[in-house]
């Protein structure tokens, strides 16, 4: 009686150990991919599932967003200037059942799939696109890694460039290349201001030269803001009708002096005018 009660014991605790083996609790996020002898029979959860031991696997997949970090590469850009760059990609399993039939390792898959990626799409472009024009190379990379990991069961949400690490030579060469191109800008901005000024003045000119007692409000409106200024300068306004009298005004008598100066030797040869007297010491030929 007493060996009968033992195995009845023995079995029911080898029935509650197979039970308890197969039940199992899948969260919200998880799934379980299912094969029957080998064979794919289905995928399961989330909550409480059920495993026949020995005839049944289950493969536990995650389905939340995965946060991978893209080991630092180096990358050759378009214009022959060596960079290392690394990358954050966020996926996630779309299709349990392909993440774990379609690929060994979809984690190691996709990572490796990301660095040559990365590589390949930077040294399509120059330093000053990756520098930029990041939003566009992150599109680029996240459509090429969404398209080729599709047949996988995955789905790549987003790629973002980390950092773009250059070599010091080269961070200054780019520096001076900034410096130039700002001062290029000032100059234009500077020329485009001059143009501008040289339009203003000269429409202010013709407005004024129509009205010549706006040109005089004009002035002492000067002479007030100058005032107003604590200097010493003092400022004596002369028209310019003025000067243009003393500009015009007749030669005085020095230039006449000069004038009679200059036409003395042609009254000399004249006929009525008698022979030019002798200077003293000088001998004079006789008339006849």
């Amino acid at each position: 009686m007493g060996l009968d009660l033992v195995a009845y014991l023995v079995i029911a605790l080898v029935v509650l150990g197979i039970v308890a083996s197969a039940i199992r609790i899948m969260r919200e996020y998880e799934r379980a991919v299912v094969f029957t002898l080998g064979r794919y029979s289905g995928v399961r959860g989330p909550g409480i599932i059920f495993v026949i031991p020995f005839l049944q696997q289950a493969v536990k997949v995650d389905m939340r967003t995965i946060t991978m970090d893209v080991p630092s590469q180096d990358v050759i850009s378009k214009d022959n200037v060596s960079v290392k760059v690394n990358a954050v990609i966020y996926f996630r399993v779309v299709d349990a059942d392909r993440s774990i039939i379609q690929v060994e390792d979809y984690m190691m898959a996709t990572s490796q799939l990301a660095q040559t990626t990365l590589r390949s799409v930077l040294g399509k472009h120059d330093l000053d696109e990756m520098l930029s024009e990041r939003d566009k190379l992150n599109s680029d990379i996240q459509e090429i890694l969404d398209s080729q990991t599709d047949a996988w069961g995955i789905k790549v949400a987003n790629v973002e460039i980390k950092h773009v690490d250059i070599d010091e030579s080269m961070v200054r060469a780019i520096a001076r290349q900034a410096e130039a191109e700002r001062n290029r800008r000032a100059r234009i901005i500077d020329a485009e201001g001059e143009m501008q000024a040289s339009q203003k003045l000269s429409e202010a000119a013709g407005i004024l030269s129509q009205t010549p007692e706006a040109m005089q409000l004009r002035f002492l409106s000067t002479l007030y803001d100058i005032a107003g200024d604590k200097n010493s300068t003092i400022v004596f306004p002369v028209p310019i009708d003025l000067l243009r009298g003393f500009v015009g005004a007749p030669a005085g008598p020095s230039s006449g002096a000069s004038s009679g100066a200059g036409a003395a030797p042609a009254n000399a040869g004249s006929r009525d005018a008698g022979p030019p007297e002798a200077a003293p010491g000088e001998w004079q030929k006789p008339a006849g």
